[in-house]
This record gives C-alpha cells, sequence and structure tokens, in this order.
C-alpha cells in the first residue's frame, strides 16, 4: 500500500436515527476501527452538525470532511495512526 493511502474506510449509515444515537455509533465504529482507519458517517439529524464536530475534536479525531446532499449530512472522520 503507498504511503498516505488509508488503510480502510469504515461506513456507519444513522440516517433515521436522533441525537446522540448517530454519535454514539460513530464512536463505536472509531473505537473498532484499526489505527488510520477513515469512518464515513451519514445522518440526517440537523444536529449531528454540531455534535459530531464537537465529538471528534474532545476524542482527538481529525474531521477531513463534511458534506451535505438532500438533508443527508456526511462527516470523514480519521483515526490517528
Amino acid at each position: 500500500m503507498a504511503a498516505g493511502m488509508p488503510s480502510t474506510e469504515i461506513t456507519v449509515d444513522a440516517r433515521g436515527h436522533r441525537c446522540p444515537v448517530p454519535t454514539l455509533r460513530l464512536r463505536r465504529a472509531l473505537e473498532n476501527a484499526p489505527s488510520g482507519a477513515l469512518v464515513r458517517l451519514y445522518a440526517d439529524d440537523p444536529l449531528a452538525r454540531i455534535d459530531v464536530p464537537h465529538f471528534a475534536a474532545s476524542g482527538g479525531f481529525e474531521v477531513l470532511d463534511v458534506a451535505e446532499d438532500d438533508g443527508v449530512l456526511s462527516f470523514l472522520i480519521g483515526k490517528p495512526a
């Protein structure tokens, strides 16, 4: 695998769930993910826009991308290597 390439990307689909479920699912995925992994969270709860970056910052994770498409938020979170 080339340097700088992510080792794995995990998808967490929390659409249809309200706070705090999306963040709890993200936390569980990050805890189980290997170092250097990327986790993509999909959520349609507007509070996720606030909760996810706060959770990531407090947990030492990095928000690499945030996008929204038709009311669905997509967060790409990196777990430190």
